[in-house]
């Protein structure tokens, strides 16, 4: 047996996009479009681990899928929690939970899906703006 991907619908190809590949800095891996069954997917990967992917599932009729808890989240190791924020900030994506010890942080998608962000290694000495920032709605 071999993991082959979670995915996640989206309401917004463009905008999940922006987030998880501009944002994340996720790579897309492959795209397939199925106009005849009126939906698109792209497979998105890491780049130190591009296997284990993320497709997004882009619906072209408007639904509401809801406000589900039970999926939990998608989790992605990052080289520095710090930086990783501090871009994240940069194009626009709130941190509902910052890394204030250095080690874990969590952001959602614009379709709410959310993403925990965890330092590779030892968790990062605690430094500012991360240790006063609280946090925002719900991770």
């Amino acid at each position: 047996m071999r993991y082959l991907h979670a995915m996640v619908r989206v309401r917004d190809l463009d905008a999940s996009l922006r987030f998880f590949r501009d944002g994340l800095g996720l790579v897309e891996i492959r795209r397939r479009d199925y106009p005849e069954g009126r939906f698109t997917l792209v497979y998105l990967g890491a780049p130190a681990n591009p296997e284990a992917e993320v497709e997004l599932t882009w619906n072209y009729d408007d639904e509401d899928y809801g406000d589900a808890r039970n999926f939990g989240h998608l989790a992605f190791e990052v080289d520095d929690i710090h930086v990783t924020c501090a871009h994240l900030v940069a194009q626009g994506i709130t941190i509902n939970r910052p890394p204030r010890d250095g080690r874990m942080a969590f952001v959602r998608s614009p379709d709410g899906i959310s993403i925990e962000l965890l330092q590779r290694g030892e968790a990062l000495a605690p430094s500012e703006p991360w240790v006063s920032m609280e946090n925002t709605g719900r991770w």
